[in-house]
């Protein structure tokens, strides 16, 4: 057999197929996720997992639990075992200033005397730490921090983190235990914040409690789908000074030849100054901005096991060690109102409206409050001074009030907000499910800001695309009582339309033109524009193709829907409640007689010209819209990705591409391609 190009020759025996294929797997793996230089195809690799799978649930005697078949998760869980770590797992001490960071490698050459002391530097990940236990080279038990001396293992959903290897390279240590941090990396979190909001969902802060919650998911299939990283940064010391190698630096190389994915270039470096450390520092100040993944800090420690080994620990931290945390961007801001928006499930959610501001190089009107809990903690007040971040360098949030800038105590001074009672749009009593922080309007068929929310998404550009509607025709269509649900779109003629301002014979041809043409919409974005919550666009692309019309939907069960590839138990209860809802059942029946596309339409592939590239679409073209090139892209074997990163083969550049990612294609090497090649090369003419 061949592992570089995946070919392989068909054994007799089952047992011996099984190990080949996962022994392949294992390094292809390997090579795509952690050297980032792939071996074979995606459509090979998914061959080859896929009769891995089938052979091991005909022959479930040969079950391992560090299969690759692992990695896309695996049944329910409802507990995490608490195990003791074998050395506490202690926090480091963390410093903000330069001068501190000087006083403690002071601190360290005074404690050894006449000895030349190396530092190593490497990033802080904003993540989460975890302790993976290796024995016989194979991946037994991952624990998270806890309290330092017991840590919860979650093993089983470490095992989906394609960047932590499940069996270690020959050559590794019979015994292992190795430290590192998970984390989320940002093109991941942004794309799950975005299918969050496309399927009614409030938005995550930031990607380190995401990252942090993730673990702690019950269904590690959930897990699977979070493209979670694991970077790692600390290798048992007693363990590597066995085996002759005497500095972490040292032992970080070592770690990257057993199969973990370690920091390269300048994210590790070794110094022999207090100022070589403060360069790096003062570094990535700047160039964090630039990674793929947050940082929140620079770690720096005694490179020498024997140099750590006589500094020691105190009981709360290792003398040798010091994490250098970056400053968080702070503003201080008025508080001018607060907004309480309805969204399309229902949910509430506070915006504050601020003063504008500078922050983190953009203008800031609004931030964040989140919900009722908050607003209580911060007992904000309209006129108060206060202080904004970003959260996860992300979302404008509220984290305090300055009170020494704020109202001096008395008869004028503000009442403190309260959360309103009642739903600001249709006056509905507001609900708290117990177990949620969120409030909820459930007046969902009558709320105004409810009924424009759905459809305004079924309206969409990635649901039915509606030519001449929007937002604001939505809403006067909404208020004027033509219009409750999406199906009352089908209905509208143009003498319903002509006595609306603004809406002139042309608008109103415009409109209804629109309307017919979205009948032809495919089924898949039909299914997303009927705004199921937890179905995102990628959920309703399976669920379509899956169950090929809308009347399987109609007597599904959670348990068959568990069952499909992109599935879990959140997405399979809102789907069967809402075909179990009389009114969501009636609007779709509507929808059905109207002539909207309720089946899916599986095509061939066009063609194979675009076998193995991975593409980012950007700019304007000239013969076809953005859609229909990535359409193309597809339907030619090739694979999309929403932002460049390393993984990037080939960018399909139109007029006007961004100068940012101009400016990153360039520096990884990624060929761009305008869009004449492009279509010369699909058509079989390059």
């Amino acid at each position: 057999m061949s592992s570089v190009t995946g070919v392989y020759l068909p054994t007799m025996d089952p047992k011996a197929r099984i190990e080949e294929l996962r022994e392949a797997l294992h390094a292809h793996n390997h090579s795509y996720y952690v050297l980032a230089s792939p071996t074979i195809s995606d459509r090979e690799f998914d061959a080859l997992l896929e009769e891995l799978a089938n052979l091991e649930s005909h022959h479930p005697e040969w079950a391992d639990p560090n299969s690759p078949t692992c990695r896309v998760g695996g049944d329910l869980t409802d507990k995490f075992d608490k195990v003791a770590h074998k050395s506490p797992m202690l926090s480091l001490s963390n410093s903000y200033s330069v001068e501190e960071v000087s006083l403690w490698a002071q601190r360290v050459q005074d404690g050894l005397p006449d000895e030349k002391v190396e530092f190593a530097m490497e990033l802080k990940y904003d993540g989460v730490a975890i302790s993976l236990w290796y024995e016989g080279g194979v991946l037994v038990r991952a624990l998270t921090r806890g309290d330092g001396s017991l840590g919860e293992d979650v093993r089983s959903n470490v095992a989906t983190i394609p960047t932590v290897p499940l069996r270690l390279m020959p050559g590794s240590p019979e015994v292992l235990e190795i430290r590192g941090e998970i984390f989320f990396p940002w093109e991941g979190f942004n794309a799950l914040n975005d299918s969050r909001a496309e399927a009614g969902e409030a938005e995550f802060a930031n990607p380190r409690n995401t990252a942090a919650g993730t673990l702690k998911l019950q269904d590690s299939k959930e897990v699977a789908r979070r493209p979670l990283d694991c970077m790692i940064y600390n290798v048992d010391a007693a363990t590597m000074t066995g085996l002759g190698v005497l500095t972490h630096a040292d032992a970080v190389k070592e770690a990257a030849r057993w199969g973990f994915k370690v920091p390269g270039g300048r994210s590790l470096e070794v110094a022999g100054s207090i100022e070589e450390v403060m360069a790096f520092v003062d570094h990535w100040e700047t160039a964090r901005h630039d990674l793929p993944f947050a940082i929140d800090g620079i770690v720096i420690k005694v490179n020498r096991y024997d140099h750590q080994r006589r500094l020691g620990m105190t009981a709360k931290s290792p003398r040798w060690a010091i994490a250098y945390k970056f400053e968080t961007e702070r503003a201080c801001t008025k508080l001018v109102d607060v907004e309480y928006q309805v969204g399309r499930t229902g949910a509430v959610t506070p915006v504050a409206k601020l003063q504008a501001v500078q922050l983190g190089g953009t203008t800031v009107k609004n931030a964040s409050l989140h919900n009722a809990d908050q607003i209580a903690k911060l007992g904000l007040r309209l006129g108060d001074m206060v202080f904004v971040e970003k959260g996860g360098e992300i979302i404008p949030k509220i984290v305090g009030v300055d009170t020494s800038a704020s109202h001096e105590e008395g008869l004028f001074a503000p009442p403190a907000l309260e959360f309103p009672s009642v739903c600001p749009e249709c006056e509905t009593p507001l609900v708290r499910a117990q177990d949620e922080a969120q409030h909820y309007c459930p007046n969902a068929v009558a709320c105004p800001a409810q009924v424009r929310g759905r459809i305004i998404h079924f309206i969409s550009r990635k649901a039915m695309n509606v030519e001449g509607l929007g937002k604001e025709t939505v809403a006067q269509l909404v208020a004027a009582g033509l219009v409750r649900d999406a199906a009352d779109l089908y209905d509208l003629r143009a003498e319903d339309l002509l006595p609306l301002e603004r809406m002139a014979q042309k608008s109103v041809d415009n409109l209804l033109a629109g309307l017919v043409q979205s009948k032809t919409v495919p089924f898949e974005r039909v299914l997303f524009g009927l705004g199921i919550r937890h179905v995102g666009e990628t959920v309703a692309k399976q669920l379509a193709r899956s169950l090929g019309h809308i009347g399987a939907f109609k007597s599904i069960s959670v348990e068959e829907l568990v069952a499909l590839e992109e599935v879990g138990p959140v997405i399979a209860d809102s789907v069967v409640a809402h075909f179990s809802d009389p009114n969501f059942e009636r609007m779709v029946n509507r929808l059905v007689a109207s002539g909207l596309q309720m089946e899916a339409v599986v095509q061939a592939p066009l063609g194979h010209a675009l076998e193995g590239e991975v593409i980012v679409v950007s700019g304007v073209f000239s013969t076809m819209s953005r859609d229909e090139a990535k359409t193309s892209v597809v339907a030619h074997g090739g694979r999309l990705a929403s932002s460049i990163s390393s993984k990037t083969t080939l960018i399909l550049a139109g007029e006007n591409m961004g100068p940012a990612k101009l400016k990153k294609a360039q520096s990884l090497g990624i060929p761009i391609m305008d869009e004449a090649s492009f279509v010369s090369r699909i058509s079989g003419q390059e």
